[in-house]
């Protein structure tokens, strides 16, 4: 099989991963919830995903019924990015979300959004998380994007940091504004290639669709040094809609803990890509895979609160257990 056949045009598909948002709640108190489950406030939930290696664990759940032993039935909606989450949240259109810890705490700090993460998500391992640059590029170190434009899929977020993370440690600052530029991940291969940016920081799958179809390379795996093993993502639901539903919470808590063990099995998480992304199960093997975290523990997230604050994403330090909540 022909890579470039293989893999053409698989960003496209990426974003057609999930289904849409879901239906009209169940009404309060809903039957049909299991033991674990039962008395839930809420049956059914919308949740904020996005096509990437990092949702694996939720896509595991659903198609394993995790969420219907707790009496729970999911609606998934596709997000661009972790900031999408934030308003969607906020006006109630999504009851738990996936995104970055850097976008949920500083939406959180600057008191846009008053939320509570709810379970653990993704951590990055090599190659999860990674800078490219065009084949041809003159860029060959960190040093060298002093001045650049980088694509970033959404501004002040984790991307970012780990990019200017990096960036220090070359000894050279890259400035929040100046140096980013937003791009859908499915646009970077474009955008890389037509010269509109100089690099780009990508995730799985797409850094090894670029890659492949390009030949773009890897300047920089920002899994070492100061952010190896970087806590990345998790879901978050507002502080209202966990005191009003704390069972359901609980319940859903306890589904994404069964589905995060399951995806420590790097075979269970091959198998899920290519039902939630369409991409093939060969191409599925070959992906860079981090870590799914099976406990939320807000000792190793203030990890990200603290960088925040030293790259001036936080204008003070906060507390990452206070926006924690650990359930029934």
């Amino acid at each position: 099989m022909k890579l470039r056949s293989s893999f053409a045009g698989l960003l496209t598909l990426a974003l057609m991963a999930v289904a849409g948002c879901g239906g009209a709640d169940e009404p309060t108190g809903a039957s049909g919830a299991s033991a674990g489950g039962s008395g839930l406030e809420k049956t059914t939930i919308n949740i904020g995903t996005m096509p990437v290696v990092d949702t694996a664990p939720l896509q595991i759940a659903m198609e394993k019924g995790l969420f219907e032993a707790e009496g729970l039935d999911v609606k998934p909606s596709v997000l661009a990015g972790g900031a999408e989450a934030i308003p969607k949240l906020k006006g109630g259109s999504l009851d738990v979300s996936f995104g970055n810890y850097v976008s949920f705490f500083g939406a959180a700090a600057k008191g846009a959004i008053d939320l509570k993460i709810v379970s653990d998500g993704f951590q990055s391992a090599p190659k999860t998380h990674v800078i490219m640059v065009p084949k041809d590029s003159p860029i060959r170190t960190v040093a060298d994007l002093k001045g650049k434009t980088i694509a970033v899929n959404t501004k002040r977020n984790i991307g970012t940091m780990l990019v200017r993370v990096a960036g220090r440690a070359h000894g050279i600052e890259i400035d929040e504004d100046e140096n980013f530029a937003e791009f859908p991940f499915p646009e970077m291969e474009g955008a890389l290639k037509a010269g509109t940016v100089d690099a780009a920081i990508v995730v799985e799958p797409f850094g090894t669709f670029i890659g492949r179809n390009i030949g773009a390379r890897v300047v920089w795996d920002t899994s070492q040094g100061p952010t190896a093993d970087f806590p990345i993502a998790g879901y978050a639901a507002t502080s209202e809609f966990v005191a009003a539903n704390p069972r359901t919470v609980a319940a859903f808590q306890r589904a994404m803990r069964k589905a995060q063990e399951l995806a420590a099995d790097r075979a269970n998480v091959v198998a899920a890509i290519p039902k939630y992304t369409k991409i093939p199960a060969s191409a599925a093997d070959g992906l860079a895979i981090g870590a799914f975290p099976t406990a939320l523990d807000a000792a190793r997230l203030q990890r990200v609160a603290d960088s925040m604050h030293e790259y001036g994403l936080l204008d003070a330090p906060i507390k990452a257990q206070d926006l924690v909540f650990t359930g029934e």
